[in-house]
């Protein structure tokens, strides 16, 4: 608990879906000085934001989970900005922070970055055995390049930048914007709607047949802060729950889960993506210490519960 006493931290991507869960990690950890640079006020992508930012939070340690992110849909509709964005972000944090001598910087990078036919489960040593699944190739590549840089600065200049790989997240507080929703929240918002609007079907794109691997977001929170504690080398780490589900089986059981008890059409002629996703977790374990807690159906539930609640709040409030 003592790591974090007395460090300032800048935690782009504070406010988010992960970055609440970080910050709020960090808090109880004993972090009293914690500095979200909100969108509002800094645009990360334009390099003068990046330099404000330092100077005003002026962080020893600076825990990278801004990004601009979303589902197949939102990554075919927007692979420039996708790429640009989440490059110039990193690249440019990453270079202010050397330049202002921070003692570490955690790169938060993405599993869409492995190659579309990587071996199950896939070992941080395969990351470079292939080009990434072409839906989300310029997302995981520009995320990639952070690694590239970390690796590069530490050999040059000693900067002591580490690099992680999360698989999929879901959780509260997750999106659920059909237009950039990840696949769970999407599912759950469907089953919900075609509730409430006594719809007789959903429809759910591709075929149900490849696989994914689901990290709680409080797993992940967990994760990220141990890693920021105790692991200092330049080799990428995997953070995930070390199983895998079908889209079929997962869509089975939201249906289950939400109560909805009608059809569920599968559009074939929407791409599935990646053909399977596991991460091999092990170095997270052995490097410092982390194993995902919670259950997949129990995390699937909390979310539901989550989702149920806000929409209730939502419309008494109207």
């Amino acid at each position: 608990m003592g790591f974090w006493d007395k460090k300032r931290v800048m935690v782009t991507g504070g406010a988010g879906f992960l970055g609440s869960f970080v910050v709020e990690k960090l808090r109880v950890r004993g972090c009293r000085d914690i500095f979200i640079p909100t969108e509002k006020d800094y645009d990360l992508v334009k390099m003068e934001s990046v330099v404000r930012a330092y100077k005003d939070g002026k962080p020893d340690i600076a825990i990278h989970l801004a990004a601009v992110v979303g589902g197949i849909g939102a990554n075919r509709e927007n692979p420039g900005k996708f790429f640009y964005d989440n490059l110039m972000m990193g690249v440019q944090l990453i270079e202010v922070g050397r330049q202002t001598n921070i003692e570490k910087f955690v790169a938060i990078g993405t599993i869409c970055a492995y190659p579309k036919f990587t071996s199950v489960p896939f070992k941080e040593e395969d990351l470079w055995n292939g080009y990434p699944e072409e839906t989300n190739a310029p997302y995981g590549l520009a995320k990639k390049m952070l690694l590239v840089q970390s690796q590069a600065y530490r050999q040059q200049y000693g900067f002591n930048s580490i690099f992680l790989l999360p698989v999929n997240l879901y959780g509260p507080k997750d999106n659920f914007d059909p237009k950039s929703s990840h696949v769970i929240p999407a599912l759950i918002k469907k089953c919900f709607d075609a509730i409430k609007n006594n719809e007789k079907e959903i429809i759910v794109w591709g075929t149900g047949k490849p696989t994914r691997e689901f990290l709680y977001v409080e797993d992940a929170a967990e994760g990220i802060l141990l890693a920021a504690e105790k692991y200092n080398k330049p080799d990428p780490v995997n953070l995930g729950a070390g199983f895998e589900i079908s889209i079929k089986d997962l869509v089975d059981l939201i249906v289950k889960l939400t109560g909805f008890k009608g059809k569920v059409v599968w559009d074939k002629t929407k791409p599935d993506g990646q053909p399977r996703r596991c991460l091999d977790t092990t170095k997270a374990e052995k490097e410092f210490g982390f194993r995902a807690a919670t259950g997949f159906k129990d995390g699937v539930r909390k979310m539901i519960k989550w989702y149920e609640f806000e929409s209730a709040y939502k419309s008494d409030t109207k």
